[in-house]
């Protein structure tokens, strides 16, 4: 595994990685996910793990990066990386929570990798379970650029996903807000009611439902 770095990727990001390849670690998978706090669509985590740390474009926290710059992040990442995805759907989502449909997002894109992690690195407090150790990084994204090229896979992936509904249910929006609370959506939601891709779970949902 190369172990460069070059002008995007800040020595901030290389530490925990350095650390564990210190410790004999070699599959290191960072997890992250898009589409917690939508109140429409599915939630999606990623999970990666980079064969090399040596990229030409930007790997960062996927909220710091422009659309434009994610694309191009999640090509070369696709290249560079061992890749896994998860996705679970708004009805999942309002039977078991967002917390627990987060978790089996992330276990799922774990599972989803060709080759198992001997470690994994996970943004925030998720309480994952594994057949290797499991670190949560609070804030990670911003500390791993394993977790931080998972945040941009799922963000991609997810956005994708709403663009899709979008071509369905276009009077929603879904393609600029991809499902976050803006104005726009909240006003139609009113007009509209709810799609079968709204989480009817959500505040926002079942207000207009009330």
């Amino acid at each position: 595994m190369k172990r460069r770095s070059n002008t995007y990727t800040a020595s901030r990001l290389l530490r925990e990685e350095k650390r564990l390849s210190s410790l004999g670690y070699t599959l290191i998978a960072g997890v992250d996910e898009a589409g917690r706090g939508p109140f429409a669509g599915p939630v999606v985590a990623g999970a990666c793990i980079l064969k090399e740390f040596d990229f030409s474009c930007e790997i960062n926290d996927s909220k710091q990066l422009s659309e434009k710059k994610r694309k191009k992040a999640y090509k070369e990442i696709l290249l560079k990386a061992i890749v896994g995805v998860g996705i679970v759907d708004e009805k999942t989502i309002d039977e078991i929570n967002i917390y627990q449909a987060t978790i089996r997002a992330m276990q799922m894109a774990i599972t989803n990798l060709e080759v198992p992690p001997d470690y994994v690195i996970v943004d925030g407090r998720m309480r994952l379970t594994a057949k290797c150790p499991v670190k949560c990084i609070v804030k990670g994204d911003c500390k791993s650029i394993s977790i931080a090229a998972a945040s941009i896979v799922a963000k991609v992936t997810r956005d994708r996903l709403m663009h899709a509904y979008h071509e369905r249910y276009p009077q929603y929006g879904f393609a600029w807000h991809k499902g976050y609370g803006t104005r726009f959506h909240k006003q139609a939601l009113r007009k509209f009611g709810p799609s079968p891709a709204h989480r009817f779970s959500y505040r926002p949902v079942k207000e207009v439902l009330a």
